[in-house]
């Protein structure tokens, strides 16, 4: 069984103490691939170093968070385009707009997930979408930007079967991780609605554990939690939902 882990933040301090134990138990899992996606200017040599450290398994993305916009966002911006092809980039993001945690920079947001389109069509690489009581705001953008000019992956999909639907018919795969394995979760739903063909694996790691690790921190290694739960909703074997949605994860991120 091969899998792809399309949103990990292995780089980040949680996993300073025992980063080599952490890939080592997720490649031993079958986790051939970590995408990393890209937080701001004050993770990006911890990413970039992790991502050499581990060249065979983790690939680095370039982005601004929605939650690190803010008066000095512009800032933000430059050093993306300043350093958008030091490296091999395969993907663009972690993008999009949060209205969660705060509303204050919602213009600013919108400015920046803009220019992470922009940039994504320019570069013919995939966006990563935060959308954390959004979706509808970033479905507006996405049409008014030009349906067809970008794709992607909404991250850790917060909507419903409708939303997975329009999700799709835009273009976009929809990233599934440990919270369709929570009880009550409406995101098994959107998994059946967007369809297998349109699903990637995440992690999110250190955050969305899986059951039965719920509360603890999250790693590459537990996504076979959420591959048994899309085999039970979706009647398949584990091994063919790992090897349909590891192919959408090739395709989509172009990997080696």
């Amino acid at each position: 069984m091969h899998l792809v882990d399309t949103h990990n933040h292995i780089y980040l301090q949680e996993f300073d103490a025992d980063r080599d134990d952490v890939i080592g138990r997720g490649v031993s899992a079958g986790v051939t691939s970590l995408l990393l996606p890209g937080i701001d200017s004050s993770s990006f040599k911890s990413m970039i170093e992790v991502a050499a450290r581990y060249k065979d398994v983790c690939r680095p993305m370039i982005g601004l968070h929605p939650t690190s916009v803010n008066e000095s966002y512009k800032k933000e911006l430059d050093f993306i385009h300043d350093h958008l092809h030091d490296k091999m980039f395969y993907g663009i993001g972690e993008t999009g707009i949060d209205l969660y945690w705060d509303k204050t920079f919602i213009n600013e947001q919108l400015v920046s997930f803009n220019e992470h389109l922009l940039i994504a069509e320019k570069n013919d690489l995939p966006v990563v979408i935060h959308a954390r009581e959004s979706l509808e705001v970033i479905f507006d953008h996405i049409t008014m930007f030009g349906p067809g000019k970008v794709t992607g992956v909404f991250h850790a999909f917060p909507g419903n079967a409708e939303d997975a639907r329009k999700a799709v018919n835009m273009g976009f795969k929809i990233g599934i991780g440990g919270v369709v394995t929570f009880r009550n979760s409406k995101t098994g739903e959107a998994a059946l609605a967007a369809g297998i063909e349109n699903i990637v694996l995440e992690t999110d790691a250190p955050y969305l554990t899986p059951v039965p690790f719920r509360g603890k921190r999250n790693e590459s290694a537990y996504l076979i939690y959420t591959v048994n739960k899309l085999a039970e909703l979706f009647s398949m074997e584990p091994e063919e939902v790992a090897g349909i949605t590891t192919a959408n994860a090739i395709r989509l991120f172009k990997l080696n």
